[in-house]
């Protein structure tokens, strides 16, 4: 089956210096240039003291370095921005990039980042209704001019988002909580993401989100199903990295093993539809996972 690939461009030095990180970056962008792979851009500020790249800021450097690449977000903190920001930036991303722009965004989660940055952290259900106004304020500023909504949280008036995009980018909403992320997906995305899951876990959200497909009488074949693992793959086992590391879910699922074994764990997911994978290699900065993957994985779900 044929099967979408973006990599992760880390922007944070994993146990290295930032010059090493660039460095590796230049190499997975080169082979999203060459392979046709999108890149994929993380939203946070802090993890304890090491050095950490905006999100969009690096995704519009690195955007502006490789032209004809895809790039997205996995996925924006709706809270870090005002809506009608996001809504602007993006308009103005699909613009310089010819229409390779995706809008990952969610509901947010890392407290001690929120408040070490001044914004306010409310309790998840007020998140997600801010997650639904942002969305529809987001739609109705790529949509319309003027744009007006007014909600509990958001309000723009007589709002304009010019040039608006043409066609729109893709909406991608992330995560899996099952009574309201997945029917906010339902409502609104284009794409779904959720990141960690194995096969089986993933097989169940998925399921869910088709529920609230079918409640809200949408097709659920109209959202496209994405998901976000880690990779460890070698021909040394010793090198295998088959449990999560530190900072990772204590359950995180990784795509691990010698390339045969990663083809099989990447089928899986393919037999339940999804048709976009981003991948995090757990070696980088090295190159050695990468290069295993782009020459003996990639081939077997080339179209």
């Amino acid at each position: 089956m044929a099967l979408e690939f973006g990599l992760l461009i880390p922007p944070t030095p994993r146990g290295s210096t930032i010059e090493a990180m660039l460095a590796a970056n230049d190499r997975l962008l080169a082979a999203c240039s060459a392979h046709q792979l999108t890149a994929w851009f993380v939203d946070h500020f802090q993890f304890a003291e090491r050095p950490y790249l905006e999100c969009l800021a690096l995704l519009a450097h690195s955007a502006g370095r490789c032209p004809g690449v895809r790039v997205g977000t996995l996925v924006l903190g709706q809270g870090y921005r005002k809506p009608a920001l996001v809504a602007k930036a993006a308009a103005t991303l699909q613009l310089l990039t010819g229409g390779r722009f995706i809008l990952g965004i969610g509901a947010g989660w890392k407290e001690d980042e929120y408040r070490a940055y001044g914004w306010p952290f409310p309790p998840a259900a007020t998140r997600l209704d801010e997650l639904d106004e942002a969305i529809r304020i987001i739609k109705a500023l790529w949509r319309d001019a003027p744009a007006t909504f007014t909600g509990r949280h958001y309000q723009i008036a007589d709002a304009i988002c010019e040039p608006r995009p043409d066609p729109s980018p893709v909406l991608m909403v992330g995560g899996g909580g099952e009574k309201r992320t997945l029917r906010l997906a339902a409502e609104h995305a284009d794409w779904w993401n959720v990141d960690y899951l194995s096969p089986e876990a993933y097989a169940r959200k998925l399921r869910i989100l088709h529920d609230h497909c079918e409640a809200i009488g949408r097709d659920p074949a109209t959202i496209v199903p994405t998901a976000f693992c880690l990779m460890s793959v070698s021909h040394d086992e010793s090198r295998v990295v088959r449990t999560p590391p530190i900072n990772y879910p204590p359950t995180a699922h990784i795509l691990s093993g010698g390339p045969a074994e990663v083809i099989d764990k990447i089928g899986a997911f393919t037999e339940l539809g999804v048709s976009h994978i981003q991948l995090m290699f757990l070696d980088y900065p090295r190159g050695d996972g990468i290069d295993i993957f782009l020459e003996e994985v990639l081939p077997a779900f080339a179209p």
